[in-house]
């Protein structure tokens, strides 16, 4: 059984869901962790690449079964299906990695360690079930003992999954590079398999919710730049809350608006229309500047179902009508972001 201190070398499990969006927890995964990914696991795709389905992961193989990834030593669940349930059809794969002894990782509402068949195969074997959105939160918050030298910024979205963590996290890498003082706040499962630590905000009880970021924050500020990831979308019919949490929570001073370009509607709600950025960035701003004065500095792009020249024709566009900087990160790289957080820094603080 891999020992916490023991290096994880990881199948991922993203079983019929093996693409940039349903397995955007696989693919953030390989391009940001530390872990060696051995293999995904997906019956339906067997035979090919993580490279060929995910865009990013080379050569690693996906695979039908977990004896095709011998010198794996952790099953990963790197798909998030709606509710944050298990399917049945995936009880016995988790119950195979169980008997192999191997640690099983999972992010899902559904806890592995509330399930007493997978509890007791775990101590039958000597496996370890790890589910990253177990907490114990139960801290209001003060709204006390912010540190003024500690610039935080926070990714806010117009829908779900349209690149929040991503930008987070690359924007947080290119300041690290630069040699400033920085650290991302992972605020959900993807983010705290990455960075080894964060809170997993849509799982904390609501009253504690804004404690729960803030004590993120004052843990971390003693560094001087926090990038803190967002989650859902202010307007969202189903997920609000938890954007409003972590506004009034973490107190950001500077937001990234980040958005995916030709997006047809609200992910999974096809009833429910996107609402204009210019119009969303007015709500960003009034809603947190309830507690904190805040603007948002940047735009992050999202530019996949684009072209090249249709993309860049998106980014001048967005520029124009915000006035702000404007980048894919993948496309562009983070540094027009990056430099918009230090303008934002020397602005509030060097003048100082």
């Amino acid at each position: 059984m891999p020992t916490p201190e023991t290096k994880r070398r990881l199948v991922i499990l993203t079983e019929g869901r093996t693409e940039p969006v349903g397995a955007k927890t696989a693919a953030c995964v390989i391009r940001y962790g530390s872990d060696e990914v051995v293999a995904l696991l997906d019956s339906t795709q067997v035979g090919k690449t993580s490279q060929e389905l995910l865009g990013i992961g080379g050569s690693i193989p996906v695979v039908g079964r977990l004896e095709d990834a011998a010198s794996a030593n952790t099953l990963l669940v790197g798909i998030a299906p709606s509710g944050g349930k298990i399917p049945p059809a995936w009880r016995p794969v988790v119950l195979d990695a169980i008997a192999r002894g191997w640690s099983v990782v999972s992010g899902l509402h559904d806890f592995l360690c509330d399930d007493a068949e997978f509890a007791a195969a775990a101590v039958k074997h000597g496996a370890r079930l790890v589910d990253v959105r177990k907490n114990n939160e139960k801290d209001v918050a003060t709204g006390e003992g912010f540190r003024e030298g500690c610039l935080r910024i926070q990714t806010v979205g117009q829908d779900c999954s349209c690149g929040k963590m991503v930008v987070s996290v690359e924007v947080a890498r290119a300041l690290s590079r630069g040699g400033h003082d920085c650290k991302f706040i992972a605020t959900g499962q993807t983010g705290i398999l990455i960075e080894g630590d964060g809170c997993p905000v849509d799982r904390v009880i609501s009253d504690f919710l804004n404690g729960a970021v803030e004590k993120q924050i004052l843990a971390n500020q003693h560094r001087k730049i926090l990038v803190v990831e967002g989650q859902g979308f202010i307007t969202h019919p189903r997920y609000s809350p938890v954007t409003l949490g972590l506004l009034h929570g973490a107190r950001p001073q500077g937001l990234i608006l980040c958005y995916e370009a030709a997006r047809p509607h609200v992910m999974g709600m096809p009833g429910v229309k996107l609402t204009p950025l210019a119009e969303l960035r007015e709500l960003y701003e009034k809603i947190a500047g309830a507690v904190e004065p805040t603007r948002v500095i940047g735009v992050g792009l999202n530019s996949r179902l684009l072209s090249p020249d249709d993309a860049e024709r998106e980014r001048e566009r967005v520029r124009k009508e915000l006035g702000v900087p404007t980048c894919d990160v993948f496309r562009h790289g983070p540094d027009e972001l990056a430099d918009a957080v230090l303008k934002l820094q020397a602005e509030l603080y060097d003048r100082r």
